[in-house]
């Protein structure tokens, strides 16, 4: 299996899903668009390697089982080229999940979206640090609405 080819396409497959994310118009079919097209699709291409890579039905996997439970049984599975490229993916379509829903959000919250664009990328490039980072601005500007709204 061609696994620097997959992750070649799934990488730049969702890169062009975040600069989507990030600036066209979040129309509700642009926003189906990359759910589907981007968190979908990669999760569907994760779902079709994990199990035959895992079994050892297709090479470049850690061979065997790995053990979850261990540092390890995660290292040998992530050394292998099957595995870091299937890791990859993982990442890829999570950090998007999580993207869409920090953009939904944000909107909902009126965020502008010079304010968004670095939280998502943020989120793109270090996924839990972009989310709590994400966390703290609603945090304040919830805050500073309920302030406005209840007096002390």
């Amino acid at each position: 299996m061609n696994w620097e080819l997959i992750f070649t396409i799934t990488n730049n497959w969702a890169l062009l899903m975040w600069l989507i994310l990030a600036f066209a118009p979040r129309r509700e079919i642009v926003m189906k668009g990359i759910f589907y097209g981007g968190v979908g699709l990669l999760s569907l291409t994760y779902a079709v390697i994990i199990i035959p890579l895992m079994t050892g039905m297709i090479g470049g996997g850690s061979g065997g089982s790995p053990d979850f439970t261990t540092l390890a049984g995660v290292q040998a599975l992530l050394s292998s080229d099957g595995g870091a490229t299937i890791g990859w993916i993982h990442y890829l379509a999570f950090d998007l999940f999580v993207g869409m829903w920090v953009a939904r959000n944000a909107d909902q919250y009126g965020f502008a979206r010079w304010i968004q664009v670095p939280i998502l990328f943020f989120v793109l490039m270090l996924g839990p640090l972009g989310l709590v980072l994400y966390l703290l601005l609603r945090f304040t500007r919830h805050n500073r609405v309920a302030d406005a709204v209840v007096p002390q």
